[in-house]
């Protein structure tokens, strides 16, 4: 029973440890590529358009080559009403966040990033699927307190990349609101083979307009070389990284993967300044982000209170909300096999592809 115990709790570290290496690789990676300084690939709508399409390949083999998975009962209406906007969204929250890369260090991007709850909040409340709260108010001013903060102290400030990242971070947290009111509506399941199959394709198309207009004449001019191993391993990361997010939720559960987030956040903060020189942290950057660092935890004690809370009641008296909380379901003996897009409490949590790491995890 020891050793059987012993085996589960260092397969479940190993997982662990996979995730976080793999969300810090791949920011990490990106960053690199995409750096003047580095390897000089300033085109981030370029970049994103290999990892959807490489996704969406991997995706289409595994579906309909291996079937190692069946696809969903996807209807003309559905993909249209549901999987185009979500696509828009998703595509535009990656190309901003990556683009973000060009003007601002790795560390001030994580800081900004603890403006995520705020983003999904504001866009749930305006979207009608959240009510206005006092405490939750109240927390959502601590962590742009924090983020005000950290911005103070940022000394390569950039308004710019600061705008791109911000942009991306509201087109995200739309995106997570708009899946919650479009799919569960339809009942849908997708995992997240299926969730590349149908998303990565319909993003890449959305991201070709954009690269047409202002990427491409660039490309031309000054005669890019392509290197394929370096953006053939930079995808393969990204595409591992979205296979391990499910795995370590099937094996720990969510609230352990945003404990693991927050170690990963200040793990990849003290990397990036040494991979990255140029990235310098000050006091109070540490002191800002440990601010939003303290909303952000907060924010999700309320939302796990909330949902334990809703847990407690029968589902017949449970409103409609409440009742999709409940259908949250995982298979643990193969954890990728299924996952339900469902809100957690009145806020979403959804862990649906994220390849390019732009504002994921």
């Amino acid at each position: 029973m020891v050793m059987m115990i012993t085996k589960s709790l260092i397969l479940t570290y190993l997982y662990l440890l996979i995730y976080i290496s793999l969300s810090s690789g791949v920011i990490l990676y990106n960053k690199w590529v995409l750096s003047r300084s580095h390897f000089n690939f300033p085109f981030p709508i370029t970049l994103t358009m290999i990892h959807m399409a490489f996704s969406g390949a991997v995706a289409f083999v595994l579906v309909r080559v291996l079937k190692v998975v069946a696809p969903v009962k996807m209807t003309l209406e559905i993909y249209v009403t549901c999987v185009v906007p979500i696509s828009a969204f998703f595509a535009s929250s990656l190309w901003f966040g990556n683009t973000a890369y060009l003007y601002i260090s790795v560390a001030f991007i994580q800081m900004l990033k603890a403006l995520m709850p705020v983003a999904t909040f504001l866009m749930a409340v305006l979207c009608g699927t959240d009510t206005p709260r006092c405490d939750l108010f109240l927390n959502m001013l601590l962590v742009s307190l924090g983020v005000v903060v950290s911005s103070y102290g940022e000394i390569h400030f950039n308004i710019v990349g600061t705008a791109y990242q911000v942009t991306g971070i509201f087109a995200e947290a739309l995106r997570l609101v708009l899946t919650q009111v479009l799919l569960q509506k339809k009942g849908l399941t997708l995992n997240p083979i299926t969730s590349l199959y149908y998303i990565a394709p319909c993003s890449f198309l959305f991201l070709f307009v954009p690269w047409f207009l202002l990427e491409k004449p660039a490309m031309e001019s000054q005669q890019i070389t392509f290197n394929f191993w370096i953006f053939f391993t930079n995808a393969l990361c990204a595409l591992a990284l979205n296979f391990s997010i499910f795995l370590v939720i099937g094996r720990t559960g969510a609230i352990t993967v945003r404990v693991a987030g927050v170690l990963k956040d200040w793990i990849l903060i003290a990397l990036s300044t040494l991979v990255f020189p140029e990235s310098m942290l000050t006091g109070l950057n540490i002191i800002g982000y440990a601010i939003a660092l303290c909303g952000v935890v907060l924010y999700n004690y309320i939302k796990m209170k909330d949902a334990w809370a809703s847990s407690q009641l029968p589902t017949d008296v449970l409103p409609e909300k409440g009742r999709l909380l409940m259908k949250v379901s995982w298979h643990f003996a193969n954890p990728i096999k299924c996952l339900r897009l469902c809100p957690s409490g009145s806020s979403l949590r959804i862990l649906c592809c994220s390849s390019s790491e732009g504002s994921q995890t």
